[in-house]
């Protein structure tokens, strides 16, 4: 038995008893025969990252195959303005046979697919956020010998009417329970059908925050995922979003992504894990249990880079009213471990060699237990305004720069990097001090990507116009003086909060 197949509730999956990437054309056609599939849906993210579909219907088998072997033409000036005119403006959309699922909204039996796109030439779409990010894997393994592999924690806050009965600490919802939390059956809805269109959760819970504004509770949730390779780690994270919005609209609920709702609350992050992977195994950790050499290296990447990643992962002006002092949200370019003040952390990584079941369950017999695919760093100062490909592309850029380095510049770069404290508390004032700051808005984040975009073209990984529309998107928010601004303006924070309320 395939234990990575039994139980999997993504219905194609438990249908044809396959792993996705092996997946093929015949397997899909089978599945729309005998499943009575009427619909096929092809879906992509487009420049706003949001995501878009294309509705077949299945006129018959041969249609179908059709479908599934040439794809579709779709209008790119409409998906791409900032990289396509409308004179030459045609792409072709192609299904990924490995992103297979079957719509759990519709009523009708619909087979969906995350689609590439290519253009004219039959070449893939260069400014395509996913064909970045396949550029960037490619680059990573050709230069390291190793996988890049990532996973996402999806914060957001559901706002529902507000219940005098067992009411919420405020600012105190981790992990809390009913009564005081009322949304945890929204999250468990989302997860099951988050788990049906293909994505590996890891767990989900409520978050720290919690808040009542003009009436409404605002319910702080995360669901994160487990590690896999960063072209799924990515899929996964752009449709769990589309599912957690069309759940709520079904469920009469209202959810945003918003990186900040308002001052003083917690601010909702897009943490991105990340490990290293040669020959199977997990090279985060080192042969005595800590991190390793690489991986220390790859975090010497993402603090050398760390400035000009805001710009894909942190893309309107509330991105800059989260990363703020003593709202664990990172505010500085430094690493530690278990430090939710520093930029990168490192959890905790079950390297202890301790049994700790056989403790908890002393009936179990003690035993020794491979832990090590367990360990991870984390990036935490993207949120979902993100171009979750663009992102995914960055961070994986930035690891290899740091694995490219000379060796002893690495090491001592990480070294100069690391903090063991709270660098937001008092006494920790002169530590602070030496750390270069992150931006404070989209202006400067894209001043630094300015400053190194050759970095992320080498390679060809990013291509020119992409960082060119990245750069001028971000600029033109003018939003320098903005957070000084809203700070003393209760009217206009809440018409920027409104205006990005539904970003990414």
């Amino acid at each position: 038995m395939d234990k990575l197949i039994a139980l999997n509730p993504n219905e194609v999956i438990a249908y044809l008893q396959k792993r996705p990437l092996d997946f093929t054309r015949a397997d899909l056609l089978r599945f729309v025969s005998e499943k009575g599939i009427r619909m096929i849906d092809f879906m992509y993210p487009a420049e706003d990252g949001r995501v878009k579909t294309l509705n077949f219907t299945v006129n018959s088998l041969a249609y179908a195959e059709t479908i599934l072997t040439e794809g579709e033409r779709v209008d790119g000036s409409s998906l791409f303005p900032s990289f396509i005119e409308a004179g030459n403006s045609d792409l072709y959309v192609i299904p990924r046979y490995r992103t297979a699922f079957v719509d759990p909204f519709n009523e009708i039996p619909t087979l969906c697919f995350l689609c590439s796109f290519f253009d004219k030439s039959g070449q893939p779409f260069d400014c395509a956020p996913h064909a970045t990010l396949m550029r960037a894997e490619k680059a990573f393994e050709a230069s390291t010998s190793m996988q890049f592999e990532a996973m996402g924690e999806l914060e957001y806050y559901v706002i529902t009417d507000e219940d005098p009965l067992f009411p919420a600490t405020d600012q105190k919802g981790y992990h809390e329970s009913e009564p005081f939390a009322k949304l945890n059956d929204f999250r468990r809805a989302c997860m099951d059908h988050v788990a049906k269109t293909g994505g590996q959760i890891k767990y989900g819970h409520s978050e720290v925050g919690n808040f009542t504004l003009d009436g409404k509770v605002y319910e702080q949730n995360e669901i994160e995922f487990l590690p896999c390779p960063v072209e799924t780690a990515a899929d996964q994270l752009l449709l769990a979003k589309w599912v957690i919005r069309n759940l709520a609209y079904k469920y009469g609920l209202d959810v945003s992504f918003a990186p900040k709702i308002t001052t003083g609350k917690a601010g909702s992050g897009m943490h991105i894990h990340m490990r290293l992977m040669k020959d199977g195994r997990n090279a985060t950790l080192g042969a005595d249990g800590k991190l390793s050499e690489e991986a220390r290296r790859a975090i010497a990447g993402l603090m050398k880079m760390a400035p000009s990643i805001t710009a894909f992962g942190n893309k309107n002006p509330t991105s800059y009213f989260r990363l703020v002092p003593h709202q664990e949200a990172p505010t500085n370019v430094c690493w530690g471990d278990c430090n939710r003040s520093a930029l990168v952390r490192v959890p905790l990584g079950w390297s202890s060699g301790t049994d700790m079941c056989h403790s908890a369950n002393p009936q179990e017999a003690s035993a020794e237990h491979d832990t090590t695919a367990k360990q991870t760093f984390e990036m935490r100062s993207p949120d979902c305004s993100a171009d979750i490909y663009q992102l995914m592309a960055g961070l994986c850029v930035a690891a290899r720069i740091g694995l490219e380095m000379p060796k002893e510049e690495a090491l001592k770069l990480a070294a100069d990097t690391y903090v063991d404290m709270d660098i937001h508390k008092s006494e920790n004032a002169a530590r602070l001090a030496t750390l270069e700051q992150l931006p404070t808005c989209c202006t400067e984040s894209a001043d630094c990507l300015e400053a190194v975009r050759d970095v992320y073209e080498q390679a060809d990984v990013f291509r020119p116009r992409m960082i060119d529309g990245i750069i001028k998107a971000l600029r033109s928010h003018n939003d320098a003086h903005l957070h000084h601004e809203a700070r003393n303006d209760t009217k206009l924070m809440r018409r920027l909060v409104a205006q990005y309320f539904y970003c990414g």
